[in-house]
């Protein structure tokens, strides 16, 4: 350290650009001063001190290193951007956290467990922070579930970020147990807190179109990192409800309980003379932003879901979605594939073993019984375009 002293303090002296070097205090004195250089002793540190310390300030430092600081220098005569800026706009405080999972899950560290529980804990509590517990102001509550939205957004990316790092390592053996719980866990948000009595369900909108969304992504995840039986078992799996819904009479629900349609969404479309088929389905398409999940892999995970509900009496979903779909411009990879025995082997997984015949068969019922032809001519959908033909089912397990 001697050598590299010399000469980071000869270059801070002669006044070279101050931004090269971020001091980085792992360690303080008895008196609680950190342990740095004379040569440091003026500059701005970030503290990494303890392991609470550095969960909270890795944000800092991922943005310092980036030159992407969170308070700008405003320019000179202008008003300072932090009096103008959105209300709502707040530090994730997962992502230390977040990092802290990655890196045990990378090493396989007996640590694990905690650091998952840790991160998730909160993730959660940032969304709950969030969820309405008074009478909000219908003046102004549309754009409270916009402006909500929008800071759930990057929550929605790092929960994301876990899922495909550990879906794809397969290091842990119980994640089909911790998938579920999650989704468990987390579907508590698009209902009334344990704390209220008055409540009306359009309140949380934007937590219930957050989960909606999440389990999209959650299913597109699985399908892309090969995890077919996982797509089985969360779409057939029962959730335990929280104690706040106990006033239904019901203990468990199944994933067609992530559905979700928005009224704010729709009132909005209407005061505003949008003329939307789907208002909710332009949302998630506008945020769908990730290059490694394109929208057509959200779509095509929407199709998996409602091939799911076609197949089971007891659940429905209309996937929104599929609004931007049409026989000539959509081709989903799966079910395109599924023409191919080996490659249909993979819908097997997912329908529960069924033979290809066998699938014809119950899905024609299922869009019987869900009405889905009256519900296609309902959106006004393109005359070319049927549930059927977009899981290319005449063709599935045809080909060698």
């Amino acid at each position: 350290m001697g050598t590299e002293s010399q000469i980071i303090s000869k270059e801070i002296y002669n006044k070279i650009d101050q931004k090269k070097f971020i001091p980085v205090v792992c360690e303080r004195q008895e008196n609680g001063k950190p342990y740095l250089p004379v040569f440091l002793g003026a500059r701005i540190w970030i503290d990494f001190s303890s392991a609470e310390q550095a969960n909270e300030n890795w944000e800092l430092l991922v943005r310092a290193l980036y030159g992407k600081p969170i308070y700008q220098k405003p320019a000179l005569g202008k008003t300072p951007s932090y009096l103008t800026a959105d209300e709502n706009r707040l530090a994730l405080p997962t992502i230390g956290k977040l990092e802290s999972l990655k890196s045990a899950l990378v090493n396989d560290r007996p640590t694990l467990s905690l650091c998952r529980e840790d991160f998730l804990s909160a993730a959660f509590s940032f969304a709950d922070s969030s969820r309405v517990r008074e009478q909000p102001n219908p003046n102004t509550f549309e754009e409270k579930v916009l402006g909500d939205l929008r800071s759930l957004l990057p929550l929605r990316d790092q929960l994301i970020d876990w899922l495909m790092l550990e879906a794809s390592l397969h290091v842990n053996p119980k994640f089909e147990t911790v998938l579920a719980s999650f989704l468990e866990q987390f579907l508590a948000l698009k209902y009334k807190p344990p704390e209220i009595n008055g409540w009306n369900n359009d309140w949380f909108d934007a937590h219930a179109i957050f989960l909606y969304e999440l389990f999209l992504y959650v299913i597109a995840i699985l399908l892309r990192t090969g995890r077919f039986d996982l797509v089985h078992e969360s779409l057939t799996t029962h959730f335990l409800l929280p104690d706040s819904e106990t006033h239904q009479n019901r203990d468990f629900v199944m994933f067609d309980e992530f559905f979700a349609n928005s009224n704010i969404l729709i009132k909005r479309n209407n005061r505003l003379n949008l003329r939307r088929v789907s208002p909710l389905a332009d949302l998630v398409k506008e945020r769908a932003t990730r290059p490694d999940i394109p929208f057509r892999d959200v779509m095509q995970s929407e199709l998996i879901i409602m091939l799911m509900s076609l197949l089971s009496e007891g659940t429905k979903w209309y996937p929104h979605t599929m609004i931007y779909s049409s026989r000539r411009a959509t081709r989903f990879p799966i079910f395109l594939r599924g023409a191919q025995h080996k490659h249909y082997k993979l819908i097997q997984t997912i329908v529960g073993g069924m033979s290809a015949e066998e699938l014809r068969t119950k899905v024609r019922a299922g869009c019987e019984r869900h009405g889905v032809k009256q519900w296609l001519d309902h959106l006004a959908f393109e005359s070319d375009f049927s549930i059927w033909n977009a899981m290319n089912m005449d063709a599935l397990d045809t080909i060698k």
